[in-house]
């Protein structure tokens, strides 16, 4: 019995990974998610990204705050995202997808466009009336298969981090449930890469230009194009604080902001304070 037990742990950690998207990119745990959900479920996920929810909740303890869901993507939030893990679409788009199951056990699965400030389901693009079975084979269409971007989202999932597609894997046989999301963005028209990018600079300027005057009144005074396509916008502002800035249709990888002469703009979350100079920050279409 001596030698058996120090043997227990290492075998609960060889079969604890289970099933996780892995392209496109899925949502990582990070900082943010952290001080959310306590600093054990972040390691806990760090290390084992594939594990389910419940194991979750069994190593959070009392670091859960009031503000950490992880019934929604695990709990991982979009302020710990890329923008470059952040997708674009269009209506119509067909998106492979690849869920990589690392042990299978059995249950039901679907994939879904989920509203992240309500946790809802706005639309259902597949499911698996049996998914990952133990009595066979894990079958290719469970790893690899197809979704397509629906067109009738009502104006939705246009700005980065109000949507994501959620794998949802409920292994009713033992109690555990997998999640993994994509964050995207729906354009209005073109045929969609899928890879965050492909917009023209104009196009870019108008959208962050639009955001800047209608979210808080504020006058964008000059929107500049930056030297690669579309991939970085300046933006100098005057007379607001507090702004939020929004690039409706075209991911943006980096932003400056410039206040007036003698202020500077200084963060606090996803909102901007304009106070004395220029900062230039990474934004996921929404600063």
């Amino acid at each position: 019995m001596q030698l058996l037990l120090p043997l227990v742990p290492l075998f609960v950690a060889s079969v604890s990974a289970h099933g996780y998207i892995t392209s496109p990119a899925a949502r990582q745990p990070g900082a943010q998610f952290g001080a959310l959900c306590g600093s054990q479920t972040l390691s806990n996920q760090a290390s084992d990204i594939y594990g389910n929810v419940q194991g979750e909740l069994q190593v959070a303890g009392s670091g859960l705050t009031a503000d950490c869901n992880l019934w929604l993507c695990k709990g991982f939030v979009f302020a710990d995202q890329d923008a470059s893990s952040v997708q674009s679409y269009t209506a119509g788009e067909s998106v492979p997808i690849h869920f990589d199951i690392r042990a299978p056990h059995d249950g039901v699965a679907n994939v879904s466009i989920v509203d992240t400030a309500s946790n809802s389901v706005i639309s259902q693009l597949k499911s698996f009336d049996q998914f990952a079975l133990t009595s066979r084979p894990i079958q290719s269409t469970e790893t690899d298969f197809d979704v397509t971007i629906p067109s009738d989202l009502g104006g939705k999932c246009t700005t980065a981090g109000e949507c994501v597609i959620q794998m949802f894997w409920d292994a009713r046989s033992i109690d555990q449930t997998y999640e993994s999301c994509i964050d995207f963005v729906v354009g209005g028209s073109g045929s969609g890469s899928g890879s965050g990018s492909g917009s023209s600079t104009s196009s870019a300027e108008a959208s962050v230009s639009s955001a800047v005057s209608s979210s808080v009144g504020a006058t964008a005074s000059s929107v500049v194009g930056g030297p690669s396509s579309a991939s970085e916008v300046g933006i100098t502002t005057s007379g607001a604080s507090g702004i939020k800035v929004i690039s409706s249709t075209t991911p943006v990888a980096s932003m400056s902001m410039t206040s007036a002469a003698g202020t500077s703009a200084v963060p606090t979350g996803d909102m901007f304070t304009l106070t004395a100079g220029t900062m230039t920050m990474k934004c996921h279409e929404e600063l």
